[in-house]
């Protein structure tokens, strides 16, 4: 398949790869060699590969080229650019062997019934099992995948001197840095990255699972030492259908052939329901974190690490806690965003890095220091007693609007503000749940686009709006901005005063807004910060 997004993703791949015969993963991972109209079969005879891919533009010379079915289209209708840019073989299914034949004579085919379930690892045999050679961490759930993970890279970091990260925002591997085409990539990608990690010495990866992910095999081939769970809210029911059904594609990751050890928040209950599945398994090590405990000690959730003490300071919006485990130790930890929910996030960052072999102390110390993750309650301005607080968040779902909302408030003295839409295209059940719950925890509301796709966008904004008047009939406070995102930004910088909060939420990081088959360059924080500059000039 073609991705635009790839492209910059091609850089991260080892720059030495010992080639591995052809034939050799056609015997390992019962690759079958194609059959021609004429009754010849393709001979994989004396031919080796040095990588492989899955988008025809990211191939390069020497590689295998995986031809997957899609959604849309078929992955074998771009063999012809794979073929031309060096690939010396393609691997597809079946129906793609006939179009591969039909437009790249000559080129070997080999065949699997399900190219997607193989290519994972079959591309760890070709890059040489780089994931044995690194500590691992995978982080999973609806909400707080990214914040974790940022967390855990400046942990492991401070330990093992540099990390690889993988995931939402950023594909990232010493010094090399590229946008994320989406939470997990593709499986060659993955292994390629982990391979250019072993080669340049970093010594351990942080990784984003989603949940797509882990059912399209995207994370077979690599077994992670230390695997989290954040929570389970309702999203992607547009490809799951049912709650029971998410947890269940989630459930996968913490199998033996995914991780080595497991550790659960269990603040929900379908956190709770993973891991009484874990445990009654007994395939994998489970620990339990409880965030949101009761005050003064263990909760009757049975946790295994449990946190107290859960602190907001309103002048730097820091939240303090204390983490207790297992063993009766107590351990202070500061997280440098505010909110109970990422108390949640820092603690299960913590809980795994400890079992990943990070000592404590060193764990806490750079959990302090771990702040301004894009589009994760990233600061575009403080409070300074002539600026307001402006903050851009990826929160899209209503649960994660709830917990964002009510962090929010906390460090607000003045009104909050709230920018927000929907997404196009997806869930259509979550749009007036989330204006229920911004009409009802802040004070002021923007109502925008975020990436209405194929929809109209007027019908997304009034599916959000009739949720709004469940709680506010005469829609008091609530505008409405039919023009640009960044209008509707704009406008909540302009409303903001120096004891309000301003919140654009829903794409956080996101470097493109999707409108019809477009993906037009754009991002919430630098359209703030020139709002904010454009209203207040610099700080002094």
């Amino acid at each position: 398949m073609s991705n635009h997004a790839y492209e910059s993703a091609a850089r991260l791949r080892p720059h030495r790869c010992a080639p591995t015969p052809l034939s050799d993963l056609a015997r390992d991972f019962a690759l079958t060699p194609a059959r021609r109209e004429d009754g010849v079969v393709d001979a994989v005879e004396g031919l080796e590969v040095s990588g492989v891919s899955v988008d025809s533009g990211d191939v390069v010379a020497g590689e295998l080229f995986t031809a997957l079915p899609g959604f849309k289209t078929h992955g074998a209708a771009y063999a012809p650019e794979a073929v031309a840019a060096g690939a010396v073989a393609v691997l597809t299914d079946p129906d793609g062997a006939a179009m591969v034949h039909a437009n790249c004579p000559g080129t070997p085919v080999l065949t699997h019934p399900d190219p997607r379930a193989v290519v994972g690892p079959l591309a760890a045999a070709v890059y040489h099992h780089p994931a044995e050679r690194l500590l691992t961490t995978a982080v999973t759930g609806t909400n707080g995948k990214t914040t974790t993970s940022y967390f855990l890279d400046a942990m492991l970091t401070a330990h093992w001197g540099a990390c690889m990260i993988a995931g939402t925002v950023q594909l990232r591997v010493g010094d090399i840095a590229v946008e994320s085409p989406r939470t997990t990539v593709e499986a060659p990608v993955l292994q390629r990255m982990l391979a250019l990690a072993v080669e340049e010495g970093v010594g351990a990866a942080s990784l984003e699972a989603s949940s797509h992910a882990i059912v399209l095999h995207r994370l077979d081939g690599m077994v992670v030492d230390v695997a989290g769970f954040t929570n389970l809210q309702r999203d992607h029911l547009d490809f799951h259908k049912t709650m029971p059904e998410y947890l269940d594609a989630k459930a996968r990751l913490f199998t033996p052939e995914h991780a080595r050890r497991a550790v659960i928040c269990v603040d929900d209950e379908w956190g709770a329901q993973l891991a009484e599945r874990i445990a009654v398994a007994g395939q994998v090590p489970v620990d339990r974190v409880r965030a949101y405990a009761a005050p003064g000690g263990r909760d009757a959730a049975g946790a295994d690490w449990w946190v107290s003490d859960a602190a907001v300071s309103m002048t730097d919006s820091a939240t303090t806690f204390t983490l207790h485990g297992p063993d009766g130790q107590a351990i202070a930890a500061s997280c440098p965003l505010p909110g109970l929910v990422n108390v949640q996030n820092a603690a299960l960052a913590l809980v795994m890095a400890i079992r990943a072999g990070v000592p404590a102390e060193t764990a806490v110390a750079a959990l302090a220091t771990a702040h301004n993750i894009p589009g994760r309650m990233q600061r575009i301005s403080q409070r300074d007693g002539v600026r307001g607080t402006c903050i851009v968040d990826f929160a899209h779902t209503p649960d994660a609007m709830e917990l964002t909302l009510r962090a929010v408030r906390q460090i607000t003295p003045g009104r909050l503000i709230v920018v927000f839409g929907s997404d196009g295209d997806r869930d259509r059940g979550k749009r007036p749940m989330l204006g229920e719950v911004c009409a009802r925890l802040a004070d002021v509301l923007v109502v925008t686009d975020e990436n209405p796709r194929s929809e109209d966008p007027q019908s997304i904004r009034d599916a959000i709006l009739a949720g709004v008047r469940k709680v506010r009939p005469d829609l008091h406070d609530v505008e409405e901005i039919t023009t640009w995102r960044g209008d509707a930004v704009r406008r909540g910088v302009e409303l903001c005063g120096p004891q309000d909060t301003v919140i654009v939420t829903g794409k956080g990081h996101e470097p493109f807004l999707e409108i019809a088959d477009e993906f037009i360059r754009y991002n919430d924080a630098p359209v703030m910060r020139e709002a904010v500059l454009d209203k207040w000039g610099e700080p002094a």
